[in-house]
């Protein structure tokens, strides 16, 4: 696979990708680049909507000749303390930052997210976080204030070092899921009002109307999908967990 930087010549033929219609993995195909490489282009450079070869051209040149020099890092070892290859790692941290990108995360907030789910401890403190991604604490708390406002992480004290911690856990998804449904009541109740201070019956009032329903559906829906989840997810690991200790019982 080659490595480098995209040409002009990539970008005019992941442009013309985009107005095929081919997806990211088909374009990275056709290029023979990582499927990550060609994500972070297209969303970097105004999403698959509105990519234009010459000015995402124009864009790298002009951040490259602003970008100031930073320290090489040390060489990668083999393989981590589990066996993991270091490059294959770096490729889904990519591939996880671009798809939370991709949902509307900024993309300090989508690398801090990224961190925490792909450290085994699933904690980290911010100055760790600070370490590891090379930013500025101010980028990191500004990050971990709207993860913390979406409720997809949550903050833990650290007794021993007097520092709190960040956490991801089992329920931080069914947290922030629970989150979006709570926005989409919100939304169902203002459009219902918004209807009746229209006029139920009249062209506005009935789409306002129309809005508040169909949120008023999916954020029921929504809950009730998570709370499904969240008992076959603890029966399962309960099933599990006794299934473990028995095995580990047997003579």
């Amino acid at each position: 696979m080659p490595g480098g930087r995209l040409t002009y010549q990539d970008r005019r033929r992941i442009a013309e990708g985009l107005a095929e219609g081919l997806t990211y993995t088909e374009i990275a195909m056709r290029l023979d680049r990582p499927i990550s490489t060609i994500s972070r282009e297209v969303i970097r450079n105004g999403g698959a909507g509105g990519y234009q070869a010459d000015r995402a051209h124009q864009a790298t040149e002009g951040r490259a000749r602003r970008r100031k020099p930073t320290p090489a890092p040390a060489p990668p070892a083999a393989t981590d303390a589990h066996g993991r290859d270091p490059e294959a790692v770096h490729e889904l941290e990519e591939q996880f930052t671009a798809m939370m990108i991709g949902t509307g995360l900024p993309r300090m907030t989508a690398r801090v997210l990224t961190c925490l789910y792909l450290t085994d401890s699933g904690s980290l403190t911010a100055a760790e976080l600070v370490q590891r991604l090379q930013v500025s604490p101010a980028s990191i708390s500004k990050a971990i204030g709207e993860l913390e406002q979406q409720e997809l992480i949550r903050r833990e004290r650290d007794p021993r070092r007097r520092r709190d911690r960040y956490v991801v856990d089992d329920d931080a998804w069914f947290r922030g899921w629970l989150a979006s449904a709570r926005q989409n009541a919100m939304l169902a109740d203002f459009a219902c009002q918004g209807a009746r201070t229209l006029g139920a019956t009249t062209p506005a009032g009935t789409r306002l109307r129309d809005v508040g329903e169909f949120f008023e559906h999916v954020g029921h829906h929504m809950i009730q999908a998570a709370e499904q989840w969240r008992q076959a997810h603890a029966a399962r690991r309960t099933t599990d967990g006794w299934y473990g200790e028995a095995r580990h019982r047997k003579p």
